[in-house]
């Protein structure tokens, strides 16, 4: 879907090194704010480790008649809490489109009813379901006319930047023809192997990320980054991305995928070789129960149900889901595919060693040696081929029926955070007198326990033995070092051997180790500014809140990034050219102020 730019980004940075500033070059505006203007005041929330962001915006603002308080919070956790209180007018904050599909970018944030949702607005609604049923060449207009509505007319946003995605690797360590980089999909552990490979069985890979706080290890709960990777890697999907946004079924639960023609209904076989996993004495055992049929229509049926569990932040991602049933007729594979040419049976037996000759409901019946197979069908509400990207997002990670059922006993209205013990909640799995590990895993690697510090992965006993997606490397430690110099640090002195999210001013630091390597790759992140939509000024203002995005440039922002940001519109930016573009205008930002004051 999108080609890699790992070899020209080299390029691109060598064109910008004449015209860009390094850090140290970037002078603050010493301009004073309109005398014909009262300053105005605003409160921008962020975290520390957006500082150099925060300072930019803060000095953009001031020069047009806003006194700035920055309101810098040291974690994830308490970010979140100030935003949750509404403490604060804009809040510095990111999207990634992790499903690599422009509704992705915008259903959540953009409608209504998203779990995420920035703003209420019917027109924005009504554009997400048209976009959603329209192909791309239909869907671009579409998107134009939204991004139009979000960031000009309205101003819900303030978009900042698109990134790169860049990791630095311990090549002395690391096999770097096994590490990936994805444009979308989370870091695939199971791939990674030691240069060593002896070591493999008996090291651990040291990875890291930023929050220790663990929204939950329900794949349903969470939808953020202190869990997309950990979930990625701990449920398997019924499809995957490859690195450059394809739906594929390498990897996945399903050996093959067909869509029926009208594009409504989907059909996945599925494999026979994978276990849940589960914990006894830390160490992952295998639970000896089958992942099948039944487990995965109880994902998808609680994924698509806001009321399945408390909370639930990723239903709005599974909603175009109507239907999900288990396929008994070998007679309803006959219908033609969409491209017209074969049915779903030709395209589900393509490359099978047997093919299909019975269909089963029961999971511990099913032995595709014999040609004894399960299938899923999901279909959609309407034609939604996108539909196969939520399946390969982390939320759509298939758990098992009998445990989930076994935990999950509360009465979802009355659940009390204090008393009911959810399935996945991270102090279960805490080192501590709440330690209590009841986690099944179907994916490649299961959580035994976490602290502070660090939470320990290890290898699936059971998940496609024998096959080039079995994981090759036992365990894996993810060390939570929020601070990027400090994890940086840890990458050079080789306290951790992948740093996923070298910060853009230390590549050259990377590049220039020869012990280390720089994997880059653009991104689906975009980096903007959300406005508190509820009882502040700037909620109640449209005047206010445009003044404020045209204050912001986006071009003193890559200056200062070394040229290796990219401009933005909104979350579609990477995945979607809708041709719009915001150009900051100062004479602009200071007249809308001034008519934002005479409004009071």
């Amino acid at each position: 879907m999108k080609k890699k730019l790992v070899l020209f980004l080299a390029a691109v940075v060598l064109v910008l090194a004449g015209c860009v500033n390094t850090k140290s070059d970037v002078k603050k505006d010493e301009s004073k704010p309109s005398s014909e203007t009262k300053n105005t005041s605003i409160e921008i929330l962020g975290m520390s480790t957006g500082e150099d962001d925060l300072n930019i915006l803060r000095d953009q603002l001031t020069k047009n008649g806003f006194n700035v308080k920055l309101n810098i919070q040291p974690d994830y956790g308490s970010f979140t809490a100030q935003k949750d209180a509404g403490n604060y007018d804009l809040a510095l904050t990111g999207w990634t489109t992790v499903t690599g599909n422009p509704d992705y970018a915008v259903r959540s944030l953009f409608t209504s009813d998203g779990d995420n949702t920035l703003f209420a607005d019917e027109e924005a609604d009504k554009l997400v379901e048209k976009a959603s049923t329209q192909l791309k060449e239909e869907y671009t207009q579409t998107y134009k006319e939204l991004e139009q509505l979000v960031v000009f007319d309205k101003a819900y946003i303030a978009p900042l930047y698109t990134s790169y995605k860049a990791q630095g690797v311990n090549n002395q360590v690391i096999d770097e023809k096994t590490l990936r980089l994805p444009k979308s999909r989370a870091a695939v552990w199971e791939a990674i192997s030691f240069k060593d490979k002896a070591k493999n069985a008996s090291q651990p890979l040291l990875a890291q990320q930023g929050i220790s706080a663990l929204t939950s290890l329900d794949p349903i709960k969470g939808n953020d980054g202190s869990i997309n990777t950990l979930n990625t890697n701990m449920y398997v999907r019924l499809v995957n991305l490859t690195d450059d946004d394809e739906v594929v079924s390498d990897g996945s639960l399903s050996l093959n995928h067909a869509i029926a023609d009208g594009s409504k209904d989907y059909y996945f076989l599925l494999r026979d070789d994978i276990q849940f996993a589960s914990v006894k004495d830390k160490k992952a055992v295998d639970s000896g129960e089958r992942v099948g049929a039944e487990d995965v229509k109880f994902s998808l049926d609680r994924a698509k149900d806001k009321n399945s569990v408390p909370d639930h932040r990723t239903y709005s991602l599974h909603e175009s889901m109507k239907d999900i049933s288990i396929v008994s007729d070998l007679k309803e594979l006959d219908v033609k595919t969409t491209d017209g040419q074969s049915t779903v049976r030709e395209q589900l037996e393509k490359g099978l060693d047997k093919k299909i000759s019975t269909l089963v409901r029961d999971k511990t019946k099913a032995n595709n040696g014999s040609g004894a197979y399960q299938i899923v069908k999901v279909t959609t509400e309407k034609p939604f081929p996108q539909v196969l990207n939520y399946l390969a997002h982390q939320s759509a990670g298939i758990v098992s029926k009998k445990q989930v059922e076994s935990i999950n006993t509360y009465d979802v209205a009355k659940y009390d955070v204090n008393k009911d013990i959810a399935y996945g909640d991270q102090k279960t799995i805490t080192e501590g007198k709440d330690y209590n590990n009841a986690l099944y895993a179907s994916g490649p690697y299961i959580l035994v326990s976490k602290n502070d510090y660090e939470a320990k992965f290890v290898k699936n006993p059971a998940y496609m033995k024998g096959t080039e997606y079995e994981p090759k490397i036992s365990t894996i430690t993810v060390k939570f070092i929020q601070d990027p110099e400090s994890a940086l640090s840890a990458l050079r002195n080789g306290e951790i051997h992948i740093l996923n999210g070298v910060p853009e001013s230390k590549y050259d630091i990377v590049k220039k180790d020869d012990k280390l390597t720089l994997q880059q790759n653009k991104s689906n992140g975009v980096a903007y500014l959300a406005f508190n939509m509820k009882d502040r000024d700037v909620s109640k203002s449209v005047a206010l809140r445009q003044s404020i995005l045209y204050s912001i440039n986006q071009e003193e922002i890559k200056n200062f990034y070394q040229g290796n940001k990219m401009n933005a519109v909104s979350t579609l930016s990477p995945l979607v050219e809708t041709g719009l573009k915001l150009e900051a205008d100062n004479n602009k930002a200071k007249e809308l102020l001034k008519e934002y004051q005479s409004e009071k």
